[in-house]
């Protein structure tokens, strides 16, 4: 089983993804987590953050991905997600796949830029930001919408939610 959390930077995909994998974990649960970034420095940081890099780097995690839920290890991945093809490629190859979308207002994405993105994005000052200068083409079908546009403390409410889908309660129950 795959929990594919999509959204741009400063939605709170990292956060969820680490309470969701947290809940899975105490219960008895093999569960890896899977973080776009992570995945760029455990291969060397080896794609940049063109087009064509961070498309390397969405096949890479989707593949990975499915490796993992092949080998019976639940994956929890928090990714930008930007290609609607691998999107597809994974609903496709992959049993138990789910999509979480995360989405907030530029307003609010703007308020939590800790890495700084946007702001320098909107200024000119770096280019190949998604949802500035790149496209993020937003999910067709996920399995949940999150609005969060608030700045939360507490992540259980939103962490049921994730635990509630239908592939995600099978892979607990087994």
């Amino acid at each position: 089983m795959v929990v594919w959390i999509i959204g741009l930077s400063g939605t709170g995909k990292s956060t969820l993804s680490g309470h969701v994998v947290s809940q899975m974990r105490q219960s008895g649960k093999k569960v890896v987590l899977l973080d776009g970034d992570v995945i760029r420095t455990l291969f060397g940081n080896d794609v940049d953050h063109t087009i064509e890099g961070r498309r390397k780097n969405a096949e890479r995690l989707s593949h990975l991905s499915k490796f993992l839920s092949e080998q019976g290890v639940d994956v929890v991945a928090a990714v930008l997600s930007m290609f609607p093809e691998w999107r597809l490629w994974n609903r496709q190859n992959i049993p138990g796949y789910v999509e979480v979308y995360m989405r907030a207002s530029m307003e609010t994405l703007l308020a939590r830029d800790i890495k700084n993105l946007y702001a320098r994005a909107l200024k000119g000052e770096i280019t190949n930001v998604v949802g500035v200068d790149l496209p993020f083409p937003e999910p067709e079908n996920p399995e949940l919408i999150i609005d969060n546009d608030e700045d939360l403390v507490d992540f259980s409410a939103l962490t049921e939610k994730v635990l509630g889908l239908d592939a995600v309660k099978k892979s607990m129950s087994v």
